[in-house]
C-alpha cells in the first residue's frame, strides 16, 4: 500500500489495459476505505473493448461522493463517461486544511483500482470538482497534469499546485453572485494566472450564487468528449 504521508501531491497510477473483470453498469461502492470511501459509475453502454472517458469528481467541504456524483447526475450515460468519485479523509481535502497527505493516497488508491478494471481513454482522463473540491481538482489537476488531460473546476477558491507537469487543458465556471467563494477574489484572480501560464482555459461567467447550472455541467462534458 502507498504511503499515506505523500505530501508532493504526485500521483502514480495510470491507465492500462485492464486485468480483472469490471462490474456491471451503473452504481457501485469502491469498497477500498472502511469510512469515507467512494463511488463508481458505469455507464450503460460501457464495453471493455471500448475505452471510456473517465471523470475523477471531488466534493465540495462537509460532501461526500453522492454528492459530487449529482452534479453530473444523467450525463454520464449520454457521454458514454465512467464517473469515479472519491471521499476526503476529513471534512475537506488534504491540502486545503495543511498540505497533500492522505487524500491523495486514497485517491491513488480509487485510480489503480478502476484502472485495472475498466479500458479507461487515456487522452481523456479528467479531475472534476465543485467548491473546495474545484480548488483541489484545480491543485491535483495541475501537479498531475501528465496523468490528466482536463481540469474541469465548478467556483473554486483558490490552486495550489505543488508543481505543473503537462498541459492539461481546463474549464472553470463561477457565478457572479456567489456568497460562499466570491468570484472577484477566486475565478477573477484564477484564470488571468492560468491563462498568463500558457493553460488553455475556458472560462464561464453566469448570474447566480454557489451553485453548478445544468448547462455548465453539460457543457463541460461535452467540452471534455469533443
Amino acid at each position: 500500500m502507498k504511503s499515506t504521508r505523500n505530501q508532493t501531491g504526485q500521483l502514480f497510477s495510470r491507465p492500462s489495459p485492464p486485468t480483472e473483470a469490471g462490474l456491471a453498469s451503473g452504481l457501485h461502492s469502491l469498497g477500498l476505505e472502511s469510512e469515507r470511501d467512494g463511488l463508481i459509475y458505469v455507464p450503460k453502454n460501457y464495453q471493455p473493448g471500448s475505452p471510456a472517458p473517465l471523470v475523477l469528481m471531488l466534493h465540495g467541504a462537509g460532501g461526500d461522493a453522492e454528492r459530487a456524483l449529482r452534479i453530473l447526475a444523467g450525463l454520464a450515460d449520454d457521454y458514454g463517461l465512467l464517473l469515479l468519485a472519491v471521499e476526503s479523509r476529513g471534512r475537506t481535502w488534504d491540502v486545503i486544511i495543511r498540505s497533500y497527505g492522505p487524500d491523495i493516497a486514497a485517491i491513488d488508491r480509487a485510480l489503480e483500482q478502476t484502472f485495472r478494471r475498466y479500458a479507461v481513454d487515456a487522452g481523456r482522463v479528467a479531475i472534476a470538482g465543485f467548491s473546495d473540491g474545484a480548488s483541489y481538482a484545480l491543485s491535483v489537476g495541475i501537479t498531475n497534469g501528465d496523468l490528466f488531460t482536463h481540469v474541469i473546476a465548478f467556483s473554486p477558491g483558490f490552486m495550489v499546485p505543488a508543481t505543473q507537469q503537462g498541459e492539461p487543458r481546463i474549464f472553470i465556471s463561477h457565478g457572479t453572485g456567489d456568497p460562499v467563494l466570491p468570484i472577484d477574489r477566486c475565478s477573477r484572480k484564477i484564470v488571468p494566472q492560468l491563462q498568463q501560464a500558457g493553460y488553455d482555459t475556458r472560462y464561464r461567467e453566469f448570474e447566480g450564487g454557489h451553485i453548478v447550472p445544468a448547462d455548465l455541467s453539460r457543457e463541460a462534458m461535452t467540452w471534455l468528449t469533443t
